[in-house]
């Protein structure tokens, strides 16, 4: 398109937008006899059922040790990662790597990433519970 073009179509738009159309009376009746208030009440209770649920759902976790339920998650994958690291280190040195990588090196990298970090992260959020 061109500039020509271009302002044609914002002329045409602009015309548009300036146009009113007659309705006499009919949108501002329909605006009057809207429901606010029963808007705003809908919303309360949806506030209110959203508080209620997240409420419940905090208890039952309390109640069913949800906590220790998490930490037994995070202790049995911790277990898991660490056998793995400890294939990785016994068949590591058997295998040929391309590229000069020290695999002792990258274990302990991966290692502190995957497992000492999130380690911290659950003692920090445990402590502050």
């Amino acid at each position: 398109m061109t500039d020509r073009d271009d302002m044609m179509i914002e002329k045409f738009f602009n015309q548009a937008a300036q146009q009113q159309i007659e309705d006499h009376g009919f949108t501002e009746r329909v605006m009057q006899s809207l429901p606010e208030r029963k808007l705003l009440t809908a919303h309360r209770m949806s506030q209110l059922w959203t508080l209620f649920c997240i409420v419940v759902a905090l208890t039952l976790f309390y109640m069913f040790g949800g906590w220790h339920t998490l930490q037994g998650l995070f202790v049995g994958g911790l277990r898991m990662m660490l056998g793995w690291l400890e294939v990785l280190m016994v068949t590591a040195p058997t295998a040929e790597i391309p590229v000069p990588i020290n695999p002792m090196a990258l274990a302990l990298l991966v290692a502190f990433v995957l497992i000492y970090l999130p380690y911290r992260i659950g003692h920090k959020l445990s402590a502050a519970l």
